[in-house]
């Protein structure tokens, strides 16, 4: 089974088993993130429902990208300046796809009237 997610402004195309990276997510080595945002799931050529499908990877690493060097230089005015880049990753894998979020029912509320319907015969009494 594969899914389509969206992480980080970027869209991934993964599976069960899957390591990549993406932009910098919270969490330390070892935590599971859960990614929500599933655009299309299926399972060889047929699509499934994505209503509240999510995808569960395990944190790898927290890592660096390689350095990107920005140089400006405008010719013939002594003009130039060199600034370098690194951009935090996460490197992630995949553990399941599919897995239905738990919706939290909401809590019953007890009836009111039946501990005073139970109150009224011992006052009677």
């Amino acid at each position: 089974m594969f899914a389509i997610v969206r992480t980080g402004g970027k869209q991934y195309r993964v599976a069960a088993g899957d390591k990549i990276v993406v932009e910098k997510l919270d969490g330390e080595a070892g935590s599971t993130v859960t990614l929500g945002d599933v655009l299309l799931a299926g399972e060889g050529g047929e699509l499934k429902s994505t209503d509240g499908l999510t995808v569960s990877a395990e944190i790898i690493a927290q890592a660096k990208g390689e350095k990107v060097i920005v140089f400006k230089k405008r010719r013939r005015h002594n003009y130039r300046r060199k600034n370098g880049h690194r951009q935090n990753h996460t490197i992630l894998k995949i553990t399941a796809i599919g897995a239905q979020e738990a919706k939290k029912a909401a809590p019953k509320a007890k009836k009111a009237a039946a501990p005073a319907e139970a109150e009224a015969p011992a006052a009677e009494a």
